[in-house]
């Protein structure tokens, strides 16, 4: 596949998801909750996530907000990707997302959807758009309680 007709690939995946999200909405019940801005641009993310019993897989994960289309497909993604995975696995996908941003490395076959953000490593100033939700979400899984978050987390 030629380099102009992965970057149409890339184009049309993120604009699909954003017009036709699969992940919109609240998870029911909500065990963990973050909300997230990107002052950049005005990107904002509410990430509900439903855990297991024993608190250790990702049962849901849906999303809420407004912003460009890279931001809203990159939730929509991230959420599909996470469904069923241990929450410490969650958290190194989180890295491996943030490396693949910067140019680094990619995900293995069984999670080759969420390489198709992998286009927008080529334009830095949206690097942030893509990065939102995987803050986010790491912030969530990181709070020790249910406790509505008082603030937004930022990836500046």
């Amino acid at each position: 596949m030629t380099l102009g007709n992965l970057r149409d690939l890339y184009q049309q995946v993120i604009l699909e998801r954003y017009k036709k999200p699969k992940h919109k909405g609240v998870t029911h019940p909500v065990h963990r909750q973050q909300r997230g801005h990107n002052p950049s641009c005005g990107d904002t993310i509410e990430i509900t996530i439903q855990l297991s019993e024993s608190g250790d897989r990702i049962e849901d994960v849906k999303f809420e907000g407004e912003g460009c289309a890279i931001a809203m497909a990159s939730a929509d993604l991230m959420a599909e990707a996470l469904r069923g995975k241990a929450t410490d696995e969650a958290l190194s996908m989180v890295q491996r997302f943030q490396n693949m941003m910067q140019g680094n490395g990619d995900f293995p076959i069984e999670q080759r959807k969420l390489n198709v953000m992998q286009g927008v490593s080529q334009f830095p100033v949206r690097i942030k758009c893509a990065t939102l939700t995987w803050h986010t979400l790491k912030a969530a899984l990181e709070a020790p309680t249910l406790a509505k978050p008082e603030a937004f987390v930022s990836n500046e």
